[in-house]
């Protein structure tokens, strides 16, 4: 069977399968410390003509967003599990944050996307309706009595948006220095997990009070 191009492998089976192996390898080259990676770079990578790379995204910002998305589905499970057992609002939603935050700056493939000044399009994916709905994947699976504790489907809305916005913040600018991982969740919890416990104990007080 020919083998030529796709780096010596067989030939995608469809354009599924394509696309993967092309936002695979652009992965690759940021893992290997490539700053710039376009569509050029890529194809010379599987040894194709950019033109197929082409066929699949239009430009590299939407290959590099493409990769990005690759990469938040991967590590999403793993969060999850991370977060299991904590029962406190503040004290999950400060674990999340933060935890969020360090792996994707530990993650080359979100480290330079966000830190490139142009990728402005992928900076606005970080608050767009897809993302708040994966932050509202992983906080409605949290063993955590939202609705008892009287927050509404709005409110958890804008928790996730908040959530994500200080992501966004953190690995646009982790500060300088950075603040290690006991002082960057002890800031969490004075200006996120304050505002938690406080709305917390509101909306106990509404519930309780028309109830």
């Amino acid at each position: 069977m020919r083998t030529h191009g796709w780096a010596g492998l067989i030939p995608p089976a469809d354009d599924d399968e394509a696309a993967t192996r092309i936002i695979a390898a652009a992965g690759e080259l940021m893992e290997s410390g490539a700053t710039d990676v376009n569509i050029r770079q890529v194809a010379q990578k599987l040894g194709i003509a950019r033109q197929t790379v082409y066929r699949y995204f239009p430009n590299s910002q939407a290959l590099l967003v493409a990769t990005a998305q690759h990469a938040t589905n991967e590590f999403l499970d793993d969060l999850t599990r991370s977060l299991e057992g904590l029962t406190e609002p503040s004290d999950a939603i400060v674990e999340a944050v933060a935890l969020t935050f360090e792996r994707l700056q530990d993650n080359r493939r979100f480290a330079l996307l966000f830190a490139h000044p142009d990728n402005t399009e992928l900076t606005a994916e970080v608050t767009a309706t897809r993302s708040i709905a994966i932050g509202r994947v992983i906080v409605d699976h949290l063993p955590i009595d939202w609705v008892g504790l009287g927050w509404t489907d709005a409110d958890m809305n804008e928790l996730v948006e908040v959530m994500l916005r200080f992501v966004q913040s953190l690995l646009v600018d982790p500060g300088a220095p950075p603040r290690p991982p006991n002082e960057l969740r002890a800031f969490l919890h004075r200006w996120v997990g304050t505002a938690i416990k406080a709305k917390s104990s509101t909306s106990t007080s509404v519930a309780r009070a028309q109830s």
